[in-house]
């Protein structure tokens, strides 16, 4: 049985059910908690990368790792066409009961029929991906899903700042991992806990080598202010 954390924060705060934090726990021996309602935001109180790339949206639209929608109804109330996209079967349900018309419960590696102008993954949605060596087969399944002359926008954080540095600059990885931006994630609402899962953190020199080796260009569009970044692909 798939535990649905997200879907189940989700459901709780849109139908008014004590909604309570989501608490993560990381490899890199950290928590933190995130507020459900964080999840509701509204285009003003969203971070400046999600802004800058929302108004880089054109054509129709495919947002991937939708949450809770807050991405897909701006979009759709500027007139864009949006398909939304989650994993989490609460997720989706949350965001046809606000209007969203076009809603699909899928992993992405399973979502194919479709082609799109502009595809988002926001929130650092390129986590998704897990490990690096994943990159290859998420970026083969990506490009089948753009239109001629789409676009793919999405943000990241380099992380190399959380590790400590050994005198000639190097950093200690776990074993366990190939590259230090791959972080295992534990995380619990209530009662529930979810399995522990791989998430990506990738540098922008990282993924953009990877972009160009599937015949992507990869565009810096603009940096955050705390080592993340907003960037696009483009064919």
């Amino acid at each position: 049985m798939v535990v649905d954390v997200f879907g189940c924060a989700i459901e709780d705060y849109h139908h008014g059910n004590d909604p309570e934090d989501i608490r993560t726990i990381s490899s890199l021996d950290e928590q933190d908690s995130i507020p459900v309602a964080y999840l509701f935001r509204t285009f003003k109180d969203m971070p400046v990368l999600e802004q800058v790339a929302l108004k880089m949206c054109r054509g129709n639209v495919l947002d991937i790792g939708c949450g809770a929608g807050s991405h897909s109804l701006y979009l759709t109330a500027k007139g864009l066409d949006v398909t939304c996209l989650d994993a989490s079967e609460g997720a989706v349900e949350v965001c046809r009961e606000r209007g969203l018309q076009q809603v699909v419960h899928s992993e992405l590696l399973n979502f194919r029929g479709k082609t799109f102008d502009t595809i988002i993954l926001l929130m650092n949605g390129i986590g998704i991906v897990g490990k690096l060596n994943n990159l290859d087969a998420y970026l083969t399944h990506l490009k089948k899903l753009l239109n001629p002359g789409g676009q793919i926008l999405f943000d990241s954080s380099d992380i190399r700042y959380m590790y400590e540095e050994d005198e000639d600059g190097g950093i200690f990885v776990p074993l366990e991992n190939e590259y230090y931006g791959e972080v295992t994630f534990v995380m619990s609402y209530k009662d529930i806990k979810s399995k522990p899962f791989s998430w990506l953190y990738v540098d922008y020199n990282t993924i953009s080598r990877a972009a160009q080796y599937h015949g992507f260009q990869c565009e810096l569009v603009r940096k955050g202010p705390h080592y993340d970044y907003l960037a696009k692909l483009t064919l």
